[in-house]
C-alpha cells in the first residue's frame, strides 16, 4: 500500500477490526451496483470514499431534473447524461485512485450472471421488481452475496442474502415472483434523506462483507419508519419450496 493510500484511508486502517490487511481486502475487491438512483448514489459514494478498489456501475437511464432531490451523485450540470456516466465523473473527483467501469445498457441472463459471479458482492440498488427477482437468481446461481435495499415514501428496508450458505434465504424467500408491483418511487414519492440512509448502509454491509467482520443483515429484514423514526427488525427464513433456492 502506498504512503497516499495511507493516508487516506487512516482511518479505517486505526480500526483494529480493519487494520492495513483488511484496507488491502477492499482495494482487492469487485462490487457490483445495479442502480445508480437514491440509493445507488449513496452507496457508491461511500464505497469509493472507502477505497473499494473497482467498482461496476450499471444502469440504463439518464439524468432527469426530478432525480435531483435524492439522487445525490448527479447534479444540475449533468441532466440527459447516462446515469451510470454522471455518477463515474463524481466518484473519480471524490477518489481518483480506484477503478470505475460503466454499463449502461440492461443486463440479463448470460451477461448479467458473468457480471454478478465476476463480484465480491452485488448491490441491487433498483426499484423494480423485474430486475430484482433476476438479480436474486443469479446471485443464487453464483454464490454471490447480494446486499438489498429498498425505499419508499417515509419507508426503508434492508436485508443481506448470502446464497453461500445453506440457511440463508433469497429474495424469492421474502418476496414471490408474481409480477409487478404498483408502488414504486415514481407513482408514491420518497422523502430526499431515506434513500442516503438505507444507501449507506447497504454500503456497510457490503464492507463488513468483503472484509469479514461483524456480523450482517444475512436472515433478518431491518425496517425503518421515518416519520416515527423506529426501526424494526423481522427474521427471515430459508423458504424449503423457493421456487430459486429451495
Amino acid at each position: 500500500m502506498q504512503d497516499n493510500q495511507l493516508l487516506r484511508y487512516s482511518r479505517q486502517i486505526m480500526l483494529p477490526q480493519v487494520d492495513i490487511e483488511g484496507q488491502q481486502k477492499l482495494l482487492n475487491a469487485r462490487i457490483l451496483i445495479i442502480g445508480l438512483g437514491g440509493l445507488g448514489s449513496p452507496a457508491a459514494m461511500y464505497l469509493a470514499a472507502a477505497g473499494i478498489g473497482r467498482l461496476v456501475l450499471n444502469d440504463f437511464d439518464t439524468v432527469d431534473l426530478s432525480n435531483l432531490q435524492r439522487q445525490i451523485a448527479h447534479d444540475s450540470d449533468n441532466l440527459g447524461l447516462n446515469k451510470v456516466e454522471s455518477a463515474r465523473l463524481t466518484l473519480l473527483r471524490m477518489n481518483p485512485e480506484i477503478q470505475i467501469e460503466v454499463i449502461s445498457h440492461k443486463l440479463e441472463e448470460e451477461e448479467l450472471e458473468n457480471e454478478i459471479g465476476g463480484s465480491d458482492v452485488v448491490l441491487d440498488c433498483t426499484d423494480n421488481f423485474s430486475t430484482r427477482f433476476a438479480v436474486n437468481r443469479a446471485c443464487v446461481r453464483t454464490k454471490t452475496p447480494l446486499v438489498s435495499g429498498a425505499v419508499i415514501r417515509f419507508e426503508g428496508q434492508i436485508t443481506v442474502f448470502t446464497p453461500g450458505y445453506d440457511d440463508s434465504p433469497c429474495y424469492n424467500c421474502l418476496y414471490p415472483d408474481q409480477g409487478e408491483l404498483e408502488e414504486t418511487c415514481v407513482r408514491n414519492g420518497v422523502i430526499a434523506p431515506l434513500p442516503g440512509i438505507i444507501g449507506s448502509m447497504q454500503a456497510l454491509e457490503a464492507i463488513k462483507l468483503i472484509i469479514g467482520i461483524g456480523q450482517t443483515l444475512r436472515g433478518r429484514l431491518l425496517l425503518l419508519d421515518a416519520l416515527s423514526m423506529e426501526w424494526n427488525r423481522m427474521k427471515l427464513m430459508k423458504n424449503p419450496q423457493c421456487p430459486t433456492c429451495g
